[in-house]
């Protein structure tokens, strides 16, 4: 049930924006934890994609040019991707805070090469669109779940 508090009364002229809704504490989100299972959602996806980095540099990953046969930029980055990846996944998923700060710089990597050498990492529209939502909400999420406590 909904509890109201009210800053005011009637006789001081009470405005609508004078009213608080204050939720019990059984009702009101938890925002560390809502914070833990997004990181852990964002540790599984970035654990695929490092998967996947690796998968072209085994060649397991078919329709790609083998690895070899790549050029050094291309090589250089696939084999940080693969590596920064699959430990930013295993922070992400130890919530901890070198897990956030290390997947902020993975993503963060992969949309300025998407950006400055698109040929080397997919510049997918969508793809940018995805990582930076998912970059805002992880700031507002850890901010909502800072300022909780």
């Amino acid at each position: 049930m909904i509890g109201l508090l009210r800053r005011g009364s009637a006789a001081q002229g009470e405005r609508p924006d004078d009213i608080i809704v204050d939720l019990p504490d059984e009702e009101r989100p938890r925002w560390n934890r809502i914070l833990v299972w997004f990181m852990r959602g964002l540790s599984l996806a970035w654990l695929v994609k490092g998967l996947a980095a690796w998968g072209m540099i085994l060649g397991v990953k078919t329709g790609f040019a083998p690895f070899e046969g790549s050029s050094t930029g291309y090589q250089a980055c696939i084999v940080y991707f693969a590596v920064i990846d699959i430990v930013a996944a295993i922070g992400l998923w130890l919530t901890s805070t070198w897990g956030g700060v290390l997947w902020l710089l993975a993503v963060m990597s992969h949309l300025i090469i998407a950006v400055f050498f698109p040929r080397f990492v997919s510049d997918s529209t969508l793809l940018i669109a995805l990582f930076i939502v998912a970059i805002m909400m992880y700031l507002t999420i850890s901010w909502l779940a800072s300022v909780e406590e």
